[in-house]
C-alpha cells in the first residue's frame, strides 16, 4: 500500500468515526426531544423551531452553506415531531445504552423507549418531574447483594413501585477488535459487576478499575481506546459499541441475577401479589421485633428486609421490607395496621406482580 492509499484509509476511518458520532448524537437528541414533549402542551412550537433554524444557520462555518444546514435541521425537527406525536412511554434507567437496566426495560415493555440517565437519582427525579413516565432501578443482586444507592432513594422517595423484573446477568469481557488478548491487563466496569466477576478477574490477574456503568465502560473502551484495557459488560454492548467478545459468562456464579423495580408517580392500577414498604421505629426495646411480629401473626411471608440510615435524619434507621400478598387482602391489611401502631413512620411503596424466576 502506497502513501496515498494509507492516507486515504486513515481519512476514511476518521469519517466512519464521525458518522458514528453523528448517529449517536441524533439518537440522544431525539430522546431529549421526547422528554421535552412530556413538559409541553403541544408538539408544535413555531417560535422554538425558528430559533433553532436561525441558530443553525449562524453556526454554519467552513464548507457548510447556511441553506444546507437549515435543510438538515428541518428534517431533524420533522422527524422529532413525528416521534413526539406517538406519545411513546419513556422509561429511564441508570447508565448508557446496553446497560442491564435497559435489558430490564426490554423485558418489561417492548414498546417503551429506554432513556439513559447518568445517576440513579436522575431516574427518580425524571419520574418525579414528569420527563419520564417510569423508571427502572436495580435493588439487589444475587451475588453482590443490595444496591445501596437505590435503597437510600427508596427510603426518601414518594414515588410508587408498580412492578419488578428479574434479569439473568451474564457478563462478557469486551475488547477492541484489533486488541491482542495477551496484552489485556485492565478491566473496567461498575463496582457491582467487578464484584460479580471477582474470581475471573483474580484468575486472569486483571487490574479491576471501577467505572460508573458497565455500558459506560464499554463505550469508553470504544471511544477512547485505552491500551491493554477491556470492559466487563453485557453481550448487547459488544453489538452497540463495536467491540469483540473475548470471553462470555465470566460471572462467578451462573445463577447471577439482578432484581429491578419499576417506579412511577402513580400507584399500580393492576392487582398485585407482592408489596414493598418502608418504615422506621422508635428507639424502644423490641420495637422492630413487634413490627415484624405483626406480619408473622398474620401469616404474611417476608421476602426481604434491609436496614438503611435515614440520610435526612442522621442517627435514625429505616427498614425496607418486601412481602408476598396483595395490599387488598384482609390478612395483609391487618398486618399493616398492626405494624403502623409500632412504627414512627410507615410508607407503602407499592403493590405489584411478583417477577417469575
Amino acid at each position: 500500500m502506497d502513501e496515498k492509499e494509507t492516507q486515504l484509509l486513515e481519512l476514511r476511518k476518521s469519517i466512519d468515526q464521525i458518522d458514528s458520532q453523528i448517529i449517536k448524537a441524533l439518537n440522544r437528541r431525539m430522546e431529549m426531544a421526547l422528554q421535552t414533549r412530556k413538559l409541553k402542551d403541544e408538539v408544535m412550537d413555531g417560535n422554538r423551531e425558528k430559533e433553532i433554524l436561525e441558530s443553525a444557520k449562524r453556526k454554519s462555518h467552513g464548507p457548510l452553506e447556511p441553506q444546507f444546514t437549515e435543510k438538515i435541521f428541518r428534517e431533524i425537527m420533522s422527524e422529532s415531531k413525528k416521534l413526539q406525536a406517538k406519545k411513546t412511554v419513556l422509561i429511564g434507567f441508570q447508565g448508557e445504552h446496553g446497560a442491564y437496566g435497559e435489558m430490564a426495560i426490554r423485558a418489561y415493555s417492548e414498546e417503551a423507549m429506554s432513556i439513559p440517565c447518568k445517576e440513579f437519582v436522575d431516574v427518580f427525579e425524571g419520574v418525579k418531574n414528569g420527563q419520564l413516565d417510569l423508571g427502572v432501578v436495580p435493588v439487589e443482586n444475587s451475588i453482590a447483594g443490595s444496591v445501596l444507592a437505590v435503597n437510600d432513594l427508596l427510603v426518601e422517595t414518594n414515588l410508587q413501585v408498580i412492578g419488578e423484573i428479574k434479569v439473568p446477568i451474564h457478563h462478557c469481557l469486551l475488547t477492541l477488535p484489533e486488541a491482542d488478548y495477551r496484552d489485556i491487563k485492565i478491566a473496567y466496569s461498575h463496582p457491582q459487576a467487578l464484584a460479580q466477576c471477582r474470581g475471573f478477574i483474580s484468575r486472569n490477574k486483571l487490574d479491576a478499575k471501577p467505572y460508573y456503568d458497565t455500558a459506560g465502560a464499554a463505550m469508553m473502551i470504544s471511544n477512547e481506546k485505552p491500551a491493554a484495557s477491556a470492559a466487563i459488560a453485557s453481550k448487547l454492548c459488544a453489538e452497540i459499541y463495536g467491540l469483540e467478545i473475548l470471553k462470555e459468562n465470566i460471572e462467578d456464579h451462573e445463577s447471577n441475577s439482578t432484581r429491578f423495580l419499576v417506579i412511577s408517580k402513580t400507584p399500580n392500577k393492576e392487582k398485585g401479589d407482592k408489596c414493598s414498604v418502608v418504615f422506621s421505629t422508635s428507639h424502644k426495646a423490641g420495637s422492630l421485633f413487634r413490627v415484624l411480629g405483626a406480619f408473622s401473626e398474620s401469616n404474611v411471608n417476608l421476602t426481604r428486609i434491609e436496614s438503611r440510615p435515614v440520610l435526612s435524619d442522621p442517627g435514625k434507621y429505616a427498614f425496607l421490607v418486601d412481602f408476598q400478598g396483595c395490599a387488598e387482602d384482609e390478612k395483609v391489611k391487618k398486618a399493616i395496621e398492626k405494624a403502623k401502631h409500632e412504627t414512627a413512620m410507615f410508607k407503602m411503596l407499592g403493590c405489584y406482580k411478583e417477577a417469575k424466576s
